[in-house]
């Protein structure tokens, strides 16, 4: 469970510029927790795993986010087992403050900042819950062959892996972020020397490699897809992850062939939309879903508005910066800075395979 700790430190110590700072933010966080139960935890199985990733746009490589954006954050990674993290900029200070949100029972994984062409100097990460996953000490990137590539060099942001288990499931996460750009043959190509490199790991290696992370695909039926259907792997059935709910930018498939003793069997999949419980815009909402309990609070847009255009052009004064010409203009586009471009997507998968290990002993 993340910490709440700092909303006694809002109240106890008042912002002038953001009044009632911990009750808005907590109030926030109940909805966030409320759709977050309702979509991805109440439903989940025991000893199952829930690996989520997610592209947090340019964290935090702009104007510092709120307090509050970084607890709601800390709070949808929290749902997730462990979680893939894309995008992450240079400065450490942020990451290390969304493990503190967290709390003692997550740890993380880093690379180091990415100085390849077309790299944009981002890091990725991997947060995990350590009462549920265990690292195996194995972490690296893949390198491919000079040749993999139509332009001869290595993929723009190298593949982040990492070798875990989680009850008798033994896995690597390959993180990626596919480059971006006009060269859609690239992306491809990026896409196919992973998934090979991945899938001939998997012949050789008892454990299953999951290839997960924003694969920048702009459509179900073009190249890019193309590439990762193509290959070795079993992709899962996720929503399209951008807001504006058209392109499959985000991606997780996993080895199903190979020498594993365990294979992927999975549970669930799908996407988390936060718009409805925390900046909005507000999205349509399943006309079938249960009515909302006391505690939830949802805004609406026109409230959203009111309630973070001070706060806002107090925030950038504070950081010299002019506030918005027209907020209410500019309003999509700053809540994709606090929060992100992208949705996470998140599969479960089964863990426990005992029932399977017994029944041999009854066989012989």
């Amino acid at each position: 469970m993340p910490s709440y700790a700092d909303l006694k430190r809002y109240r106890a110590n008042p912002d002038p510029a953001y009044p009632n700072k911990h009750k808005w933010i907590s109030e926030r966080l109940l909805t966030l927790r409320y759709d977050l139960d309702m979509t991805i935890v109440k439903d989940r199985r025991p000893n199952s795993l829930i690996v989520g990733t997610w592209n947090i746009r340019a964290f935090d490589g702009g104007l510092p986010r709120l307090d509050e954006s970084l607890h709601y954050i800390a709070e949808i990674i929290a749902a997730f087992d462990i979680c893939a993290l894309q995008e992450l900029k240079p400065t450490l200070g942020p990451i290390r403050r969304l493990k503190e949100l967290l709390g003692p029972s997550w740890d993380y994984f880093l690379t180091d900042v990415c100085q390849h062409e077309g790299g944009n100097a981002e890091r990725m990460a991997f947060f995990y819950n350590t009462d549920k996953v265990f690292f195996r000490n194995i972490i690296g990137e893949i390198v491919i062959a000079s040749d993999a590539l139509p332009s001869g060099r290595q993929i723009a942001r190298s593949p982040f892996f990492a070798a875990f288990q989680a009850g008798w499931f033994r896995f690597t996460l390959c993180s990626s972020h596919i480059i971006y750009g006009d060269d859609h043959a690239l992306r491809a190509a990026e896409i196919t020397a992973i998934t090979d490199a991945l899938a001939k790991r998997a012949r050789v290696e008892d454990q299953v490699f999951m290839f997960l992370g924003d694969m920048n695909i702009e459509s179900d039926d073009g190249p890019i897809m193309a590439a990762l259907k193509n290959s070795e792997l079993e992709l899962a059935s996720v929503p399209e992850s951008n807001l504006g709910g058209d392109k499959p930018y985000d991606q997780i498939a996993y080895t199903v062939k190979g020498k594993s003793t365990r294979k992927t069997r999975l549970l669930r999949s799908g996407a988390f939309d936060w718009r409805n419980a925390v900046f909005g815009p507000a999205v349509e909402r399943d006309p079938n879903a249960p009515d909302d309990p006391a505690y939830v609070a949802r805004k609406t847009d026109a409230e959203n508005l009111v309630h973070y255009e001070p706060i806002v052009a107090a925030h950038r004064k504070w950081h010299g910066k002019d506030s918005y010409v027209d907020f209410s203009r500019s309003y999509k586009r700053w809540m994709t800075d606090e929060m992100s471009d992208h949705l996470p997507v998140w599969v479960e998968l089964e863990t426990d395979y005992s029932n399977e290990y017994l029944a041999k002993f009854v066989r012989d």
